[in-house]
């Protein structure tokens, strides 16, 4: 018995050891964790302060380099002004050596000179190649720009050609429309001179139908005759339904 209790107390003490260890393993965490925490936020207050500190000795630097510029710069305008014929010549040799030519002319003639033969060649046939590439753009460009031309002309003859067209069939319309118009006119007037209530219908009839030929709308014409004989009537719209065929 007294070996069951002891070996059962010791089982006991096994199961209740993980326990605390997980919980100090915990307690661990959060206590580096802050640390941590602490160290970082120190560290950046740290370098906050040095950058504080080191924006006033940057600017004050900045301002005497820029005092010292001003200042080389005041003494040879001075100078320039003082020697006229030094400060056109420095001028005139700073024009030179920004323009592309004398600049390589004088690369040529200076350093140019410690080149190698093959370096001269490799980058003579660079300057061949690149030359080669350029005039093989430009001529696939001038091709474009021919196609386009003819094309574009081609357009242009066509619109000339249809416009051409366009004005004979306007004129040719408007050959017609005097015709016309002419006939009506000729019509309407041998129609003032019969005195019949037929005729002043017909004649308001063909008011109404040049009104709607040659300015597109149409309006209601007053009834001037009530009746009308069957027969005279026939006879009458016939004729001048031939005249104006004719």
């Amino acid at each position: 018995m007294a070996k069951e209790d002891s070996s059962s107390s010791s089982d006991v003490d096994v199961s209740s050891e993980p326990a605390p260890s997980l919980a100090s393993i915990a307690e661990n965490l959060h206590r580096s964790a802050i640390e941590s925490a602490r160290t970082v936020q120190q560290s950046s207050s740290t370098h906050f302060r040095a950058f504080q500190n080191f924006v006033p000795e940057a600017v004050s630097q900045y301002r005497t380099y820029e005092d010292a510029f001003i200042n080389k710069v005041k003494d040879g305008l001075m100078i320039a002004k003082e020697n006229p014929a030094l400060g056109a010549g420095v001028a005139i040799s700073a024009a030179l050596l920004v323009m592309r030519g004398p600049r390589r002319f004088l690369f040529r003639n200076t350093l140019g000179r410690f080149q190698s033969e093959e370096a001269r060649y490799a980058r003579t046939e660079k300057n061949i190649k690149d030359l080669n590439l350029s005039v093989d753009l430009l001529k696939k460009e001038s091709v474009k720009l021919l196609q386009r031309t003819a094309l574009a002309e081609k357009e242009m003859k066509y619109g000339h050609t249809e416009l051409l067209s366009a004005g004979t069939q306007f004129q040719q319309l408007a050959k017609s429309a005097y015709k016309v118009e002419t006939r009506a006119a000729d019509l309407l007037d041998k129609l003032r001179y019969v005195p019949s209530r037929e005729a002043l219908a017909l004649r308001a009839e063909a008011s109404q139908l040049y009104l709607c030929c040659f300015y597109g709308f149409k309006f209601e014409a007053s009834e001037i005759c009530a009746e009308q004989t069957d027969s005279e009537d026939q006879r009458v719209r016939g004729s001048c339904v031939s005249e104006l065929m004719d």
